[in-house]
């Protein structure tokens, strides 16, 4: 693939049919310290939920925020 003229990229027509990208598909970039990940919004869904499997988020944010409180009454 090559970058064309205002950033246009063609995408090749096996990938699109493996990937069943259609006309008017859209798609999103995420750009990573690996490189850029070109995706539709339910597989970048289901990627990010896999990797959340087993994670508490709520109780993580809630033990940041204590550690921080416990730092501010220090200064």
């Amino acid at each position: 693939m090559r970058v064309g003229e205002r950033g246009r990229v063609v995408l090749p027509a096996d990938l699109r049919k493996r990937r069943d990208w259609s006309e008017g598909t859209v798609l999103i970039a995420v750009e990573t310290d690996r490189g850029v990940l070109l995706t539709r919004r339910d597989e970048l869904e289901s990627l990010v939920r896999g990797q959340l499997v087993g994670t508490d988020i709520v109780s993580d944010l809630m033990e940041e925020r204590r550690r921080a409180a416990v730092r501010e009454d220090a200064e």
